[in-house]
């Protein structure tokens, strides 16, 4: 059994920071990309950010230079930092994993519960 836990989410102001944490637990071999989406009311969800094993990192071009992706392999965790927030980043952020179970070839995606930002004008 595979978990994806995300924390960090909340209110705040724009302009403001928030820090999101997504922590990978269970039956894991190894984690190859770990990323962020988000899905606001009525819109598809969207890729926010993404960061490979070796650090390489992709962002949405909505979210350049305002929000920063890393990971802790040791913890099999993903952060993403969030500065200069805007009302249009409101919505709910999930974070996903692909990974490997055992030593063979194939990739698994596993996904967070998501969680909530808001952004107040």
């Amino acid at each position: 059994q595979v978990q994806l836990v995300e924390s960090g989410g909340g209110l705040v102001q724009a302009g403001g920071s928030l820090r999101l944490s997504c922590a990978a637990s269970g039956s894991i071999f190894s984690i190859n990309a770990m990323g962020w989406y988000r899905q606001a009311p009525g819109k598809q969800r969207e890729l926010v950010a993404v960061i490979t094993s070796g650090g390489s990192t992709n962002y949405g071009d909505s979210v350049k230079g305002r929000f920063t992706i890393s990971r802790d392999n040791a913890k099999n965790t993903v952060y993403l930092q969030m500065n200069s927030l805007k009302p249009e980043d409101t919505a709910v952020y999930y974070c996903n994993a692909d990974l490997h179970l055992d030593a063979g070839v194939y990739l698994y995606r596993y996904w967070g519960q998501g969680t909530q930002v808001t952004v107040s004008s």
